[in-house]
């Protein structure tokens, strides 16, 4: 019964914010860091509970809670929610995530707090809906609900681009971008539950009797390049990415934040969940150019960022390339490199959400995020610069940080399958030295552009970013919570990827 107010908390949270705005502006600042505080009580709750890592026989998908309530019945239609180890985690991390979210843009956001807020709610509430979704209808609705509150938080609250493009057209980019791959996932969608009526006669948009569906060779293949294309654009997939470096650059830091920390990495989940296990010959045929397009974009992302001048677009770019590992060890088929993944997003999550909250903070007290109008800040701001230089060295994967840990699990479980793709990627690692060393020299060394010193850091950034701080050496160090958590919806999924692998042979015509 909790797993309904994982998503109703942040929903009703949102709608009293912009209704008690008239209060004070400081009202709905609270309201929203309650609602967001008793989600991530919630999730930790129901990750006390534990029993996340029993595996179930034959691949049957294992759901530690449930709540199922039926919505349209004529069609099949429920609202389904279920939750195992790698929905848990994700809504862990949307929980953490999105209370850093508020409290980075306490001081940020001045004009609309309380629409602001009840954005930013919407928003987490969309992407919590969205890990806790089984019914492909409710999951779906989900999905395209994000869209709306990210589209007025970047249009509202957005800064202008150090290259003049305004904000309205970056939102609508994103708009346009996230809602036409919506478009064709809802195809796919319809598609394969018209293959189950057509095959058993029973209209079900559930996905535990999705599983079963028997389907021919390209029907299966064209339906997973819907759901895929989907996923891609919001992962985002070069050369899918082209509404990423403009959203971020001109959201707000809480909207970058829950962009590079949390959106991208319900695609990640999508395919995870949803991709390989509905359709496991078609994803295993297709592995070698998702993973190819994942070893592209590592070494486009990281040559991108090391060219950009605008901070955030440099970051944004990183994003691209930290996801191209995910994208392969998605599709290795290893049970390895699939808990790599795992730790990969958590990681990024947590190191891309430092690293655009010290955006912010340069940013309100510079008003610029063009690095060569920065330079020397070393000597200017306390702690800052050294907060900056620990989030770059994770960025490029130093032992002792989450990322490290993810890099190398997602390496190791994808070299037995993928030699070649996992000897290049590799390199990638050394562009990312490359970029993150660049941003530190131009934004902190060098000769000082003005004499006049800027504030320190106060307790409540300066506790925002220990705390992330501490979480990624805490997952660089001792990731095994995470592991065991994640490690049976993670061999769930290798299975059914597996048995396709023995299958083709069998099955196909």
């Amino acid at each position: 019964m909790l797993l309904p107010w994982l998503i109703f908390i942040p929903f009703i949270g949102g709608l009293l914010c912009w209704q008690t705005e008239r209060f004070g502006s400081k009202v709905p600042r609270w309201i929203a860091l309650i609602a967001m505080g008793l989600t991530l009580a919630l999730s930790l709750q129901l990750w006390l509970q534990g029993g996340y890592s029993l595996t179930a026989p034959k691949g049957i998908p294992q759901w530690q809670s449930e709540f199922s309530v039926p919505w349209i019945p004529r069609f099949g239609i429920s609202f389904h929610l279920a939750l195992d180890g790698l929905s848990l985690l994700m809504v862990v991390l949307t929980g953490l995530l999105g209370l850093l979210a508020i409290l980075c843009s306490w001081r940020e956001i001045q004009k609309y707090q309380g629409f602001f807020h009840l954005n930013l709610l919407w928003i987490l509430g969309g992407v919590i809906g969205v890990f806790l979704s089984i019914d492909m209808f409710l999951f779906f609705f989900f999905w395209e609900m994000m869209l709306v509150p990210m589209y007025f938080l970047i249009a509202l609250w957005g800064h202008k681009a150090s290259d003049g493009k305004t904000r309205i057209s970056a939102a609508t980019k994103f708009f346009i971008y996230t809602q036409s791959s919506g478009l064709v996932m809802l195809i796919a969608i319809l598609g394969l539950v018209f293959v189950h009526y057509n095959a058993t006669g029973v209209w079900t948009f559930s996905y535990e009797q999705l599983l079963k569906t028997p389907m021919s060779h390209n029907v299966e293949y064209l339906l997973m390049l819907g759901f895929f294309i989907a996923f891609a654009v919001k992962m985002p997939v070069v050369p899918l990415h082209g509404w990423l470096p403009d959203a971020h650059s001109q959201a707000p830091t809480a909207g970058s934040v829950d962009l590079a920390g949390i959106l991208l990495k319900t695609a990640a989940y999508g395919m995870l969940r949803f991709c390989l296990p509905l359709f496991p010959q078609a994803s295993h045929e297709f592995a070698s150019i998702a993973m190819w397009l994942g070893v592209i974009g590592i070494f486009y992302g990281a040559w991108m960022a090391f060219s950009q001048t605008d901070i955030k677009r440099l970051i944004a770019y990183t994003s691209v390339s930290h996801m191209g590992f995910v994208l392969i060890a998605i599709y290795t088929g290893s049970q390895l490199a699939y808990q790599g993944a795992v730790i990969q997003m958590i990681a990024h999550g947590l190191s891309a959400a430092g690293m655009f909250i010290i955006c912010g903070q340069i940013y309100e007290r510079l008003h610029t995020r063009d690095m060569r109008l920065m330079g020397g800040l070393w000597g200017r701001i306390k702690y800052l610069p050294a907060l900056s230089l620990f989030f770059a060295v994770a960025t490029l994967g130093m032992p002792g940080t989450g990322n490290f840990v993810g890099e190398f699990m997602i390496l190791f479980g994808s070299f037995p399958i993928v030699p070649a793709i996992t000897v290049i990627s590799t390199f990638g690692l050394v562009f990312a030295s490359v970029y993150s060393l660049v941003m530190m020299q131009r934004a902190y060394y060098g000769a000082p552009k003005s004499d006049q010193p800027l504030q320190g850091m106060t307790a409540r950034e300066l506790s925002i970013i220990l705390l992330l701080v501490v979480l990624l050496v805490l997952l660089g160090v001792y990731p095994q919570p995470i592991l065991d958590t994640s490690n049976a919806a993670m061999s769930n999924i290798q299975h059914w990827f597996g048995s396709s692998v023995s299958s083709i042979s069998t099955t196909r015509p």
